[in-house]
């Protein structure tokens, strides 16, 4: 059980890291769109090989489609939720939400099962997201973009695609390798973003204002995503997907700390509760 621990904290810090990039970009759309291309292309040969070598029936590849439109949703979601709202204030809500769902699916649909340790963590979790996340507080804001219910309301919707595409992306390991699905993923997420992106004309320009962090996000972007397949693939989801939001309490210190967004007392304490539901998660599950 350590490997996919492992696997599922190194995802969610790649993930905090690329989000602070998304954030710190021009233009949201335009940046995922980028460095999710660079993936898709380079994996594309990987796919077409398995699937015309290991052929599958119409279920199976109706499922992956499912895949792609999730994505497709998702990165939409995305992109417009990263333009309304603070790093530290949204990304605790949209990973937070499938924390609750995923784990619950898990276990009534996929014959998993969380200990009382487990659902313990998964309170203390979700009780350190909704603080850190200010909802309920009339703490203000450290940007007039996240003032509002707007980009929370958002991060809920994003949360729930996340819950959806996780429990189907599952069910596709079952027929799939981890890279063919992660390039399915990453087809369906570009397919998303394309419309906008070409609406914005702005490629040129964002590659030119940030080509490292576009680089660099190429990478950590579905990189994030395999590190968590692959630890779906040797784990009960139920057991270790709230351990990828660990990724909540790095995107928060680096909102704070290089995007200099608002930060207290508060946020610290909701972190130390974070990392205690997932010591319980994935020590005791």
């Amino acid at each position: 059980m350590l490997l996919p621990i492992v696997l599922v904290i190194a995802s969610g810090m790649a993930h905090a890291v690329w989000s602070m990039f998304t954030k710190r970009s021009r233009s949201k759309s335009v940046f995922l769109w980028s460095i999710m291309m660079v993936a898709t292309i380079l994996l594309l040969p990987v796919l077409v090989t398995e699937l015309w070598k290991n052929p599958m029936n119409a279920a199976s590849y109706g499922l992956l489609l499912l895949s792609m439109l999730l994505q497709a949703v998702y990165s939409w979601l995305l992109s417009k939720t990263y333009e309304l709202g603070d790093l530290s204030q949204i990304y605790p809500i949209m990973r937070g939400t499938s924390t609750l769902l995923v784990p619950v699916i898990g276990v009534l649909f996929l014959h998993e099962s969380l200990s009382v340790f487990g659902w313990i963590g998964i309170l203390c979790m979700l009780g350190g997201f909704a603080v850190l996340s200010g909802i309920g507080s009339n703490s203000r804001s450290s940007g007039p973009q996240a003032q509002g219910l707007k980009p929370v309301l958002m991060a809920l919707c994003v949360g729930l695609c996340t819950t959806c595409y996780v429990f189907v992306d599952k069910l596709n390991l079952e027929h799939v390798s981890p890279i063919s699905l992660l390039e399915v993923t990453n087809i369906g997420f570009v397919l998303g973003l394309t419309p906008a992106v070409i609406a914005s004309g702005q490629i040129a320009q964002e590659w030119k204002a940030n080509k490292t962090t576009l680089l660099l996000g190429a990478v950590l972007n579905p990189g994030s995503y395999l590190l968590f397949l692959f630890a779906m693939s040797q784990a009960p989801m139920a057991h270790i997907s709230p351990l990828r939001e660990i990724g909540t309490i790095f995107a928060t210190f680096l909102g704070v700390l290089l995007l200099k967004e608002q930060q207290g007392l508060r946020r610290m304490l909701c972190s130390v509760v974070i990392f205690g539901g997932i010591v319980l998660i994935g020590m005791l599950g």
